[in-house]
């Protein structure tokens, strides 16, 4: 399993014209696969939405964004391309404790605090294996809705780990994004 988590930074003020946009594109969108997670930003950096789509592999992933290029319906639907400044796709790998996306129902109108963490080279298992441990405890302040490490390791981005709780507003530091 991998999570393609796609960001959008969109210009000032067109989130809502964004949501709107892919409200209407969605369930033919979701002919092709389920959308796993869609949060936008309410704290940190503003006008970014995300949307996390969950794949078996790359392979699926491919064959699926090739279909969705020959969807005829899907391309009659406006998409955002003129909203978005910038965007960022990212494949995931989720920890070994993590509960798919999906298998839980968090409702709606949530906050989430994401956080994303930089490691040495090496010290990723480790590091999920402490965490591991630290879920179940976690979780009784606050479900995880997710915990991946990145597929893109280098000498500049040795590794990378994402987690995100279901949180409370408050003055908490971290990304906060909306559901």
């Amino acid at each position: 399993m991998i999570y393609e988590v796609r960001t959008y930074t969109l210009r000032t003020g067109a989130v809502a014209e964004f949501e709107d946009r892919f409200a209407k594109r969605k369930p033919l969108r979701e002919k092709h696969s389920a959308l796993g997670a869609f949060w936008h930003t309410d704290f940190g950096p503003l006008n970014q939405v995300v949307h996390v789509w969950p794949y078996e592999d790359l392979k699926q992933r491919t064959a699926v964004r090739d279909a969705m290029a020959k969807d005829k319906d899907l391309q009659q639907l406006p998409g955002g391309r003129d909203l978005i400044v910038e965007q960022q796709a990212d494949i995931m790998i989720p920890a070994p404790f993590m509960q798919p996306l999906g298998s839980r129902d968090f409702g709606t109108g949530n906050f989430y605090e994401m956080r994303i963490y930089t490691y040495a080279p090496g010290d990723l298992p480790a590091v999920l294996e402490a965490w591991g441990k630290a879920v179940p405890i976690r979780e009784k302040l606050s479900p995880l809705a997710a915990c991946w490490t990145s597929a893109r390791a280098s000498a500049k981005n040795p590794g990378r780990a994402a987690s995100g709780h279901r949180s409370p507003a408050s003055g908490r530091s971290g990304k906060r994004t909306r559901c």
